[in-house]
């Protein structure tokens, strides 16, 4: 072993995970990829295989390990694991899954998110969670799934995917606070499983994850999954966090100051911060850095949205090569798409409405507009989203957020970058690492390590940032679609968009008689 300690950062995501090895400066040694299917069901569910987060974690180790040069292995000595939030899945104490997992996107709980509400109140639910009430956090998914299979409910063990990962890993089923807190099972603020949560979904206790801090050692491979994996047996394992707070650490995001900015499925904005508070313009969330809160914004769109544009409306069927063409053609129509405005509520709204019957809209269509008009618009329109989540956590701070850091896939779109530093009024970084999620949990691997001794050292050294897109032009245009329209949009259509609900709803249990 060399003196140079090599570092693995796990990032555990809806489509794939992904092996990032970095070395101390943050510097790439290599990496490893392996792909995840995402099951439709039902219309509004979304489902996974959970043992293939496993089969993946094991593929993507092996491929990063097979670039490394072998006199190099043992100098890998700590990994971390980041990883898709809301998802869960139920096992037996082995941690063998005895359903499937349930997404985050997956909608299926509406009639759950009601039923809390009703025996708690959404005012307590907020307090003890940190988040309004609405059918992403697994809380309301699990109820949702211990209604339609309750023979689940006596057997079953919850697991999100940090604590299934961490027991293949090391044998013990661990999450941290920054996983846990997105389970909406855990009072925030008193850092432990609420009683009064658990009695709501009719589980006991004993059936969630030990709960420790990130960063928190949980010990060392185990010989069975070095052994699958390729790694060394003596890599320590510490406790990661949920995908989010890790892109802020990949980002450099440590304060208030900064934000960070995730376009990848779904949209993720946020900032760091020391002290607790909750509000309906965000959800709050422990931070990576233990004793911090993230206050994040979310838009159950992104990424996956223009995939939805791509593959089933236009029904083109190479969709990277698609996403190109239409990118390249959209950057050529004129701001504001040709009077066209996208509202991109293709799964609900989250903050600040949490309004899971909130669907979305194309406003001003005309026989003129083509699909890079579509394509341009939903830029726009998720641009206009972000720029509405912000304003609501700027006013909860009192105070600006004065640059944002972009990563995730959507962060490589120049036009898009472009389009949000318009919008925003307020220039946008772009992460030069390309894999923000995982070198965030490889900085923190490497903090609990103990080579810096803070994360702001460790950011400081391994984090980079990339191009600065500031506002141009086109800024004033955005500045009055903004303001005159798209504000007030959402308002205009929230009962009209209740009603199509209902008859969707109606719709579909005729079709299930």
């Amino acid at each position: 072993m060399s003196d140079q300690p090599l570092f693995v950062g796990i990032d555990a995501s809806a489509t794939s995970v992904r092996a990032l090895i970095v070395d101390a400066r943050g510097q790439t040694v290599s990496t490893g990829r392996a792909p995840l299917e995402i099951l439709r069901v039902d219309g509004e569910g979304y489902e996974q295989d959970a043992d293939s987060w496993w089969q993946a974690l094991v593929a993507a180790t092996k491929m990063a390990l097979a670039d490394l040069p072998r006199e190099r292995r043992d100098d890998v000595v700590a990994l971390a694991v980041a990883h898709q939030r809301e998802t869960f899945t139920v096992t037996d104490a082995l941690g063998r899954p005895l359903a499937p997992a349930l997404l985050w996107m997956d909608g299926r709980a509406a009639h759950e998110v009601a039923r809390a509400q009703s025996e708690l109140g959404a005012v307590r639910l907020h307090a003890l969670t940190g988040k309004p009430p609405c059918a992403t956090p697994s809380l309301y998914k699990l109820m949702y799934l211990l209604r339609v299979r309750p023979e689940l409910r006596d057997v079953a063990c919850f697991r999100d995917v940090h604590s299934l990962l961490s027991q293949r890993l090391t044998g013990r089923a661990v999450t941290s606070f920054g996983s846990a807190d997105s389970t909406a099972l855990l009072d925030v603020r008193r850092k432990e499983w609420s009683g009064a949560l658990a009695d709501l979904v009719g589980v006991d206790l004993h059936q969630l994850p030990e709960l420790v801090d990130s960063g928190s050692l949980l010990g060392p491979i185990l010989p069975e999954a070095a052994a699958s994996t390729g790694l060394p047996e003596g890599v320590l394992v510490y406790a990661g966090t949920g995908d989010g707070q890790a892109c802020s650490l990949g980002a450099g995001v440590t304060d208030e100051e900064r934000g960070y900015l995730d376009l990848g499925s779904a949209i993720s904005a946020g900032i760091v911060t020391d002290s607790y508070r909750i509000d309906q313009a965000f959800r709050t969330l422990h931070a990576a850095i233990p004793g911090r809160y993230c206050l994040e914004t979310r838009l159950r769109g992104g990424m996956m949205t223009l995939g939805w544009l791509i593959e089933d409306l236009l029904g083109l069927p190479d969709r990277a090569r698609a996403h190109e063409e239409l990118e390249r053609a959209a950057a050529l129509v004129p701001p504001a798409s040709d009077g066209l405005l996208a509202l991109p509520y293709w799964s609900g709204v989250m903050n600040p409405y949490w309004d899971d019957a909130a669907r979305g809209a194309f406003l001003g269509l005309h026989a003129g507009h083509r699909p890079p008009h579509l394509f341009r618009a939903l830029l726009e329109g998720m641009a206009l989203e972000v720029r509405l989540h912000l304003e609501g956590i700027e006013a909860a701070i009192q105070d600006d957020v004065t640059t944002l850091v972009a990563l995730g896939g959507g962060s490589r779109s120049a036009l898009w970058c472009q389009l949000l530093a318009d919008t925003l009024a307020r220039p946008i970084r772009r992460a030069e690492h390309a894999d923000a999620t995982a070198l965030g949990a490889a900085i923190l691997a490497a903090v609990a390590h103990g080579t810096f001794g803070s994360f702001e050292d460790a950011t400081s050294e391994m984090v980079r940032l990339g191009d600065t897109f500031t506002p141009g032009p086109a800024a004033s245009i955005y500045e009055r679609l903004y303001r005159e329209v798209y504000r007030g949009l959402y308002g205009a259509l929230s009962q009209r968009l209740g009603t199509l609900a209902e008859l969707r709803q109606g719709d579909s249990s005729k079709r299930s008689e």
